[in-house]
């Protein structure tokens, strides 16, 4: 049986792919996840590629009329994929496992994912606007002098 912090973990990987799919962050969550899910095979990586767009494609589909309940199952399926890898693992492959799935799982989510954004606003005037980390901007308004 998995301890609490590894079922946390997996429902938390099982909510990043679905609140990842159909973002514009997308393309990097399933590359970094498949990544994580291969661990190292190419044979695994690719699966676990091929399992993440036919999820994208699901959501997709489901439209506006059904996308909560297909939502919640996706996450569900998703929780059990990551919680059946960690059963099969050693103790310091779960321990490395977990925190890669929560360091994902918390730059994804809509938690992580928000930081950054910049949404709801109006400038008026001249305005210089800086979004990321660790950026460096010089910004000169007026005329050059």
């Amino acid at each position: 049986m998995l301890a609490e912090a590894m079922t946390a973990a997996a429902a938390a990987g099982g909510m990043a792919v679905v609140q990842s799919a159909g973002t514009d962050l997308w393309t990097t969550f399933r590359e970094r996840c498949a990544a994580l899910l291969g661990r190292g095979d190419p044979g695994r990586e690719s699966d676990a590629l091929d399992r993440l767009d036919r999820t994208a494609a699901v959501l997709d589909a489901a439209g506006e009329d059904g996308s909560e309940r297909v939502r919640d199952l996706q996450v569900g399926l998703w929780q059990g994929r990551f919680e059946a890898m960690l059963e099969d693992m050693d103790r310091a492959e779960r321990i490395r496992f977990v925190t890669e799935l929560r360091s994902l799982s918390g730059e994804f989510t809509a938690e992580g994912a928000g930081r950054g954004t910049v949404s709801g606003n109006t400038f008026s005037g001249p305005t210089a606007l800086q979004i990321g980390d660790h950026n460096h901007q010089d910004v000169h308004f007026g005329p050059a002098g």
